[in-house]
């Protein structure tokens, strides 16, 4: 099987908390070991941007950078992100590479802080001098990122960044996920036609890119279909306590509670909608896509739905030896973001054999024309903007798990 080096980079804000490290792992020592926890633990990061003099790819390999946020309170998706990345870099160092050349990737962590992701950015398009960057995974990172790149000229694919204002940053900007206003579509359709609701409430996230454009889409689509917004309160990243707010909410009534936040804040929060006597069905989007969800929620999020990318229940057959590869790398079924990452990265892996010379606009330009590409979160086409045109499914949360309820297709 072939090999890539694989170095684990921390961020300056971490110098003061981690030894500074440096490694040379082979993929099948690090990457693919298996995770014997669900939660894939990140290995620990190895290096600090900035402090290392530029590196250029040897000739015989491409160089990649991998950007998500690995510890922190966002770290279930980076790892997720970056085991999907890893798994479809593997199988192509395993084919043969791309063009002769085995893929290297520089991984950094970010902790989905956007001044985090910046810099690491910079570092990856200065010193590593990648020719492409997969990554970062929530929209306020990746805009950070986007900026960077943009000016560079380097190619950047998130595999799961949904604010519409990623890919406006330029033309070197692409994503493998649906965009914020698709899913705030979706679960707005879903409510009114699948869940009868007349009455809905929203509770966001005031400082997240993410939860303000599902809110805002879901709120005009609801309307439009005919339902009323009851109640539209939020709260700021980093909150426990939403009782205020809730109370605030229970007064008003609704038949529904939209939560268009991540699992982070949704399980708490769910706790707290069940404490204070409303038994309403809760709704929101892929940010609730985590099996911490379940252990933060409780049975407080049983009945609950969100829109998603892909689920483990999907009987193709391409879906279904994904999900068999990534158990035996990583021990766990992967989740949406997991699946994501995979996508993006054999998106960019296609687009590089393709390329030539494989960097830059003619990159760009490869990347742009990807037609009916056969993902395992499903097939996509990339549009004039640069957003896949693809189906979105809505999964229903009970007993520790989710089930499969619909596809809602664009």
């Amino acid at each position: 099987m072939g090999h890539y080096r694989l170095v684990f980079l921390e961020t300056e804000s971490m110098r003061r908390v981690l030894p500074l490290l440096l490694a040379t792992l082979a993929l099948g020592m690090s990457a693919c070991e298996k995770k014997s926890s669900s939660t894939n633990a990140a290995p620990a990061p190895t290096g600090s941007p900035g402090t290392q003099a530029a590196t250029p790819a040897p000739a015989d390999t491409l160089r990649i950078g991998v950007l998500a946020s690995l510890t922190g309170g966002e770290a279930t998706y980076g790892i997720s992100a970056r085991n999907g990345i890893m798994l479809a870099l593997q199988e192509a160092n395993a084919a043969g590479g791309v063009h002769g050349k085995k893929l290297d990737a520089r991984v950094y962590d970010t902790q989905g802080k956007p001044e985090e992701a910046a810099q690491s950015a910079t570092r990856l398009l200065t010193q590593d001098q990648v020719v492409l960057i997969l990554g970062d995974v929530g929209s306020s990172a990746t805009l950070a990122v986007a900026e960077k790149a943009q000016a560079a000229g380097v190619p950047v694919i998130t595999p799961s960044a949904t604010n519409p204002s990623v890919t406006q940053k330029g033309d070197f900007i692409f994503r493998v996920c649906f965009i914020d206003p698709f899913q705030g579509w979706v679960m707005a359709k879903f409510a009114r036609e699948n869940l009868k609701l007349n009455t809905v409430a929203v509770l966001r996230d005031n400082k997240n890119a993410y939860s303000l454009g599902l809110a805002d889409t879901f709120v005009r689509t609801f309307t439009e279909l005919g339902g009323k917004v009851v109640a539209d309160e939020s709260y700021s990243k980093g909150d426990t306590d939403f009782r205020a707010q809730l109370t605030a909410i229970k007064k008003m009534k609704p038949e529904g509670l939209y939560i268009p936040g991540y699992y982070s804040d949704a399980g708490i929060i769910a706790r707290q909608v069940r404490e204070l006597g409303l038994t309403v069905p809760m709704m929101g989007g892929d940010g609730w896509g985590s099996d911490k969800l379940f252990e933060l929620g409780g049975s407080a999020v049983d009945g609950s739905y969100f829109s998603s990318h892909y689920s483990p229940d999907n009987p193709d057959a391409r879906t279904q030896k994904f999900i068999a590869d990534y158990k035996a790398a990583y021990g766990s079924v992967p989740d949406a973001i997991a699946a994501l990452g995979y996508d993006a990265a054999r998106v960019a892996i296609e687009s590089l054999k393709k390329a030539t010379p494989p960097s830059g606009a003619t990159l760009r330009d490869t990347i742009a024309t990807t037609h009916d590409f056969p993902g395992v979160t499903g097939t996509l086409s990339m549009d004039a903007h640069r957003n896949p045109v693809k189906p979105a499914v809505v999964l229903k949360v009970g007993e520790g798990k989710t089930t499969f309820v619909t596809t809602v297709a664009p």
